[in-house]
């Protein structure tokens, strides 16, 4: 494998970076950016044992794990190097992914619950064009009021205080398997996600170089 391409797993709770680090990933090695929601859109009527995943998207069930694990297949198949972010979420799945793949690096961003939750909670969107703003990290040049469009920026009711707590409790009790996996097996890297958007990047760069 060239050094230029690796197979990256990339693990954090809601807030904890992975969308920007992933970009920065894909931009630096050129790989592809695998997340089972972008996954499951494009192969939306692959043709499984159980059945296709439009037939639970349309119903608004859960995806099963089986048809899950046979998507990412297809999607990682399809890939020179990767960084895969959104998949395993429980531990069957990690164990599945163990078997179709074998990934250079696994790294986790590691953030403390305080921090996600003022992180999500101070997220604002606008109600025009989507575009995401933060109270702290992110701030519009006039409060409330969307750079991109004009638009009202809103709080989503998924960013309130309760229900980001709630977000990662259920991230935690199914993910937390998944990192005492890659953790007993001696390949999960903890990146220290606290730092500013370029600490975090060249943590996580070092640790890529490192692993390949």
């Amino acid at each position: 494998m060239s050094q230029s391409q690796p197979k990256i797993l990339l693990l954090g709770a809601p807030g904890a970076g992975k969308g920007t680090q992933s970009k920065n990933i894909v931009e630096h090695y050129g790989v592809d950016h695998v997340t089972t929601g972008d996954a499951l859109r494009a192969n939306k009527d692959l043709e499984t044992e159980h059945g296709t995943p439009r037939e639970y998207m349309e119903a608004g069930e859960l995806v099963p794990d089986p048809v899950v694990n046979e998507i990412v297949k297809a999607a990682l198949k399809d890939a020179d190097g990767f960084v895969l972010d959104g998949y395993p979420r429980n531990l069957s799945q990690a164990e599945y992914l163990g078997e179709i793949t074998d990934l250079d690096l696994v790294a986790l961003l590691d953030v403390s619950t305080d921090e996600l939750v003022d992180r999500l909670t101070g997220r604002r969107v606008c109600s025009e064009c989507g575009a995401n703003f933060h109270v702290e990290f992110n701030q519009p040049d006039e409060e409330g009021v969307c750079d991109e469009c004009g638009g009202d920026l809103v709080q989503r009711d998924d960013d309130t205080e309760e229900t980001v707590k709630e977000r990662l409790k259920v991230f935690e009790e199914n993910t937390q398997p998944v990192i005492d996996h890659y953790e007993e097996t001696g390949a999960l890297v903890r990146i220290d996600g606290e730092g500013s958007l370029d600490e975090v990047w060249a943590d996580l760069e070092a640790a890529i170089d490192d692993a390949v």
